[in-house]
């Protein structure tokens, strides 16, 4: 792998935690609140964009969440959905993803009269039609739908079924979001007991809003095979910066924010859990300054514990989260940690892979996948040598 600069826009990238209700584009959003009626907080697309990007702003999770009743008040017909989907296929493709997971709650859409499986049915025929657009521009793009049901909702079990109907048909996985604190996984045990007796996987946000217990709870009672962020395992990790000269086997190292400084790190039990089984985190950088979910460590890029973990060996991965709310695109993302942390051609390469490996694909897809992305980026590193 060369140190030589990479246009990062170029390399192939895998999405696993991207919200179709947060990643409209403001023009769409738009035309389709004229056509119902649905008022605004702005009325052209440049200035739409910026609110939703200052909403968000807040360091609340709950104030981040208040900008979807806009996003979600114009996606509530089939005509609307199939839309919104097929335009965020071809911006993923745009943004250089090769497969994505799309997870939105198809039980917030059907206010105007969809069944939650016309709901399901809309959204796979706007991704199907949005991946045939990216490959007909050549850009090849696979994506899956994440079911996900909403915590306050108390309709699990019943979008958990849902998501089993439409598996083969664009349904990949299951996901529960929303307030994370007063809705633990274990309300919603019932629901998950059901997906692993189905085989379905399941993917649970937690340690975001809430910390070590909703992971501890995702990971026992939600069954969890990925944490949605889980950014917040960082908290069961100590660095010791008074002795680094005791390394020894299995202990971690980590910088302070001295370069020259090294500590010890010492893992508690579920961060070690977490760690030594792999288990994937969804990291969203910007969004987790955003809602405040790093807010532990402190309210800049720098203080987000993303390097800390990736150093340690935790299986991370780069995601986006809410592309409208957070004004990111995956591309900028992978170039804030660059710039952030320092990291080569060989790091974007095992924080793409650690995507792979995470995704709800068969095994024998996520080997393909993972061989096209090791000749992607060795090709990448050629051309800038």
């Amino acid at each position: 792998m060369s140190d030589t600069a990479i246009d990062i826009a170029t390399l192939p990238k895998i999405s696993l935690h991207d919200h179709l209700d947060g990643g409209l584009r403001p023009a769409t959003i738009l035309e389709l609140a004229a056509e119902i009626g649905h008022h605004l907080p702005a009325q052209d697309a440049e200035a739409l964009g910026a609110w939703f990007r200052e909403s968000a702003d807040s360091g609340s999770l709950e104030r981040y969440l208040e900008t979807f009743d806009h996003t979600i008040a114009v996606m509530q017909t089939r005509d609307a959905l199939i839309r919104v989907a097929r335009e965020f296929v071809e911006d993923l493709a745009a943004d250089g993803v090769v497969y994505g997971e799309v997870r939105w709650a198809p039980e917030q859409h059907v206010a105007r009269g969809l069944t939650l499986d016309e709901a399901v049915e809309a959204v796979q025929e706007g991704l199907e039609a949005g991946a045939a657009a990216s490959i007909a521009a050549g850009r090849v793009i696979q994506v899956g739908q994440l079911i996900t049901a909403m915590r306050h909702a108390d309709r699990s079990l019943e979008i958990a079924e849902l998501a089993v109907r439409h598996r083969g048909r664009g349904a990949v996985g299951f996901d529960i979001a929303g307030a994370e604190i007063g809705f633990p996984a274990l309300r919603f045990a019932d629901a998950f007991t059901y997906l692993a007796g189905q085989q379905f996987p399941a993917t649970v946000h937690a340690g975001e809003a809430a910390g070590i217990e909703s992971i501890v709870d995702a990971l026992v009672h939600g069954r969890a095979l990925r944490l949605g962020h889980g950014v917040r395992i960082a908290e069961d990790i100590h660095i010791d910066y008074s002795d680094a000269s005791d390394d020894g086997p299995g202990s971690g190292t980590a910088d302070s924010d001295d370069a020259d400084d090294v500590g010890v790190a010492s893992l508690g039990h579920v961060a070690s859990w977490v760690r030594d089984r792999g288990i994937p985190l969804e990291l969203c950088p910007s969004s987790n300054l955003q809602t405040g979910a790093v807010k532990a460590f402190g309210d800049a890029i720098e203080d987000h514990p993303f390097d800390l973990l990736y150093q340690l060996g935790f299986k991370v991965t780069v995601n986006t989260d809410n592309r409208l709310m957070s004004g990111v695109t995956l591309t900028g993302e992978f170039e804030l940690l660059v710039d952030t942390f320092g990291y080569d051609l060989g790091d974007l390469l095992e924080l793409t892979l650690n995507a792979v490996d995470a995704a709800f694909l068969p095994l024998e897809d996520r080997e393909a996948l993972a061989e096209h992305m090791a000749l992607s980026f060795d090709r990448a590193a050629g051309q800038a040598s």
